[in-house]
């Protein structure tokens, strides 16, 4: 075998070689179109509905709060903390799948922006429930020991 035999099939290899992964980096470069801001995407919806979850859970952890001190009600505000602490979950939950799952950065349609606000609107919900149920179990007297 000649060398020049050689160099020819070894330049055509390589010429090939790079005609055959030419479209395989063209598809790596080429990244789809962003989502437009007015798209509701299954990412968006998700996250939509975790953050809408973690802020009920919030908005109710905080009237448990205020009713476990007195201030709103009458009550203790034992299933209103109860109920913040799981809308809080579910929303972090949710929002953390959503952050988790998504492929691409803010704008492309994934909802990891609303993903991050529910899991941060839900670790509040669950805090505020938290405290609104530790608060309930040191004020609250007893159920079911009436005095009849």
């Amino acid at each position: 075998m000649s060398v020049r035999y050689v160099l020819a099939v070894a330049g055509a290899a390589l010429i090939e070689g790079f005609e055959l992964a030419a479209p395989v980096a063209a598809h790596v470069v080429v990244q789809p179109d962003p989502a437009s801001a007015y798209t509701l995407t299954s990412g968006r919806l998700w996250s939509l509905v975790a953050a809408l979850l973690g802020l009920a859970g919030a908005v109710i952890g905080g009237l448990a709060l205020a009713r476990s001190t007195g201030r709103v009600g009458t009550g203790n505000g034992r299933r209103g903390a109860i109920v913040a602490l799981v809308a809080g979950l579910a929303g972090a939950v949710i929002g953390g799948l959503v952050v988790a799952a998504a492929d691409g950065g803010p704008g492309t349609g994934y909802g990891i922006v609303g993903g991050f606000v529910a899991l941060v609107v839900g670790l509040i919900a669950m805090v505020l429930g938290g405290l609104a149920l530790a608060r309930s179990r040191r004020t609250g007297a007893p159920t079911g020991s009436g005095t009849a």
